[in-house]
């Protein structure tokens, strides 16, 4: 009785090229008894050295989050971003995205990894090792800018 309960969910999701994702969105949620207005929803998006997942969360929390998307094949890249926001229609629907500041540098096109400067307000050198968090360098000396 129980294992059977996925059956009527599967057709709205596909597989394809490594990806699991929910390409019927508003049939997906109807089948949930769910009323989908996209003001009312965010995107969230996780991704991992391992995979890569996206989930629908309601704005008030008061309904059940839905997985939309699902990779373990795809890694931290913005082009396995760009493959997942097409596949779930992102462009159809334009829910708020949240996540963490590497996902969301990702989806700008910030670069990644070790950066010297990772915002336009900071001046802080974190590849010198000379220099605190503050600007000074260790032996106390404000560096000359």
């Amino acid at each position: 009785m129980y294992r059977k309960r996925h059956e009527d969910l599967v057709q709205f999701l596909k597989m394809e090229r490594g990806l699991v994702a929910c390409s019927d969105i508003d049939g997906l949620v109807q089948t949930l008894n769910i009323n989908h207005n996209p003001l009312d929803w965010r995107l969230f998006i996780n991704s991992s050295t391992f995979s890569l997942k996206t989930v629908l969360l309601h704005n008030a929390n008061t309904l059940p989050s839905i997985p939309v998307g699902h990779s373990v094949q795809y890694k931290e890249s913005y082009e396995h971003m760009k493959i997942l926001m097409e596949a779930i229609n992102y462009d159809k629907f334009k829910w708020k995205i949240c996540g963490d500041l590497k996902v969301i540098a990702l989806l700008l096109g910030l670069q990644q990894g070790f950066t010297k400067y990772c915002c336009f307000i900071c001046e802080w050198d974190s590849s010198n090792p000379r220099q605190d968090s503050l600007g000074f360098n260790v032996d106390g000396k404000v560096p000359k800018i």
